[in-house]
């Protein structure tokens, strides 16, 4: 797998374009230390929720009625995916790759287990319905465990308090210590608060809202997830008693997710830290924590490119659905290879270099690749993906033969012209090269402006292919999902892109002719 990976970075260095303290509001981390690196497990920890502990405490709260045996709800289980077709048998279920019943000294953003091999998939944890059928993937079970819902009701018809169980089994377990205040012993909590970032240059320096991310809660086997809206705003639909461990997975409800959780899966997690079951709020700066500062950039960079593809504003073709977007913190370039949705990986040039293992780089491959070396402030983030996302735009609507040419191009321009990222437009297949990044460039221009206002800039306006067409044409009437709607796949240089709009729109053909040419004279 680490041979699959260096492959894969390897096609990202090649392929790139040239785009070139935690505030916690309520609760605390319980003096943990917070870190990106590996989890630090320390002793194992007595589970409360096992059958057999939540029997013992049924008959310590309630010593008349006598040993009661529950029945198991959940089952805590362990898988071991051997490659990606394993994994995507067990991809449905809420994914821990390190046990959720140890202690954490040190908390980060992933685990690997000690006893496996670094180059092959870890242990993968999750709390299964009791009557789950299991894939034919190697588990084991590790607890059979009792775990009241939500619908269940504090003091059932057979008159037991099960919050009251739930918290005695803690105390027998030896974890009271882990259990809330007095604020929540009336009953148990939905955790619920906001996860904020800031943006030096919007909303007066203001926080706002890490929109559709995942929460996930857990204590013990409890666990539970949620999204935030818009505003960054969250209620975990599980209740809770005892303190709560928060992370932020990147896996957007709109269909995209960031970076990998270290082999297999596709999202990077952020640990937070354990807090109150009451809720955690969040707030995330450019100087408070580096990285989560630019996967949550990003994320919301996507989320707003992606809600605003709609009808009722851009109206444009949105990226294809299960998109996946790396960051690489040590590059200064990105890309939109498309691999994962099946581009270039395929094409019988690149198969002669990669054989066996196309298919596998396809799957495991990112769509999006931003290189954040030099993007420090949010408004670089939010132009750099602006630029890529448009790409994928463009590529939902050409296919993966269109993008194939796209990138062979780059890839041999680049070594034809001794270092220029694009060529320098003469080189067969330039117009592919051409359509694409004025697209690009146009669109994250007037999003850029729309965004931070004054001047639309002109970004890209120096190269060769001149997207300043677009943004001229932008002020003369034609929109932006005009010009989407006339890069079809067989429109491949620029003068088949102008005498596609000019049939399109031929109230417009005098204008779009006049433009055109004005900045094609001036190569």
């Amino acid at each position: 797998m680490d041979r699959l990976f260096g492959l894969a970075v390897l096609l990202m260095a090649v392929m790139s374009c040239s785009k070139g303290g935690v505030d916690l509001a309520s609760g605390a981390s319980d003096g943990e230390e917070l870190s990106h690196g590996m989890i630090v497990l320390g002793e194992r920890l007595e589970n409360p929720y096992t059958t057999e502990n939540i029997s013992a405490a049924l008959a310590s709260v309630y010593p008349t009625k006598g040993r009661v045996e529950v029945e198991p709800t959940h089952l805590y289980v362990r898988f071991l995916p051997v490659d990606q077709s394993d994994f995507d048998l067990i991809s449905d279920l809420d994914l821990s790759d390190y046990p959720l019943d140890y202690a954490i000294v040190k908390d980060g953003d992933y685990y690997h287990d000690p006893q496996i091999d670094d180059d092959k998939a870890t242990w993968q944890y999750a709390v299964v319905p009791h009557d789950y059928e299991f894939p034919d993937v190697y588990y084991e079970i590790i607890d059979k465990c009792f775990i009241t819902e939500n619908d269940a009701p504090g003091r059932s018809s057979d008159g037991i308090d099960w919050e009251a169980v739930e918290r005695e089994a803690y105390r027998l377990t030896g974890n009271a210590d882990m259990l809330a205040g007095a604020q929540t012993r009336s009953g148990k909590v939905n955790p619920s608060g906001r996860i904020t970032i800031v943006d030096d240059s919007v909303n007066g320096g203001k926080p706002f809202g890490v929109a559709g991310v995942r929460v996930r809660c857990n204590t013990f086997v409890k666990y539970s997830h949620t999204y935030t809206d818009r505003d960054g705003y969250y209620t975990i639909p599980q209740k809770y008693s005892a303190k709560v461990r928060y992370r932020l997975i990147y896996k957007n409800e709109k269909g995209f997710a960031l970076g990998f959780n270290k082999l297999l899966v596709p999202a990077s997690t952020s640990a937070l830290g354990k807090a109150s079951p009451e809720g955690l709020n969040y707030t995330i700066t450019k100087d408070s924590d580096r990285t989560m500062f630019t996967r949550s950039a990003v994320n919301n960079s996507a989320y707003d490119y992606i809600t605003r593809c709609s009808g009722d504003d851009m109206d444009i073709t949105p990226p294809p659905s299960d998109l996946r977007i790396w960051l690489f913190p040590s590059l200064d370039v990105s890309s939109s290879v498309m691999i994962h949705h099946g581009a270039f990986v395929e094409s019988g040039y690149i198969k002669k270099f990669l054989g066996i293992f196309s298919s596998v780089i396809a799957f495991f491959a990112p769509d999006v690749t931003v290189g954040t070396k030099y993007l420090n402030e949010y408004s670089s983030i939010y132009s750099a993906v602006c630029h890529e996302l448009a790409h994928t735009s463009h590529f939902a609507q050409t296919g993966k033969d269109y993008w194939d040419r796209y990138i062979l191009y780059i890839m041999k321009s680049f070594v034809s012209s001794g270092g220029m990222t694009y060529g320098n437009g003469n080189e067969t297949d330039a117009g592919y090269c051409a359509v694409g990044e004025m697209w690009a460039y146009y669109l994250e221009s007037v999003m850029y402006k729309e965004r931070y206002g004054g001047n639309v800039p002109s970004f890209g306006s120096s190269h060769w292919f001149s997207p300043q067409i677009l943004r001229v044409l932008d002020e003369r009437g034609i929109t932006r999902s005009d010009i989407l709607a006339a890069m079809q796949p067989d429109v491949t240089d620029v003068d088949l892109l102008k005498t596609r709009m000019m049939s399109l729109y031929p109230d417009k053909a005098v204008v779009i002719n006049q433009v055109f040419n004005r900045y094609r004279n001036l190569r």
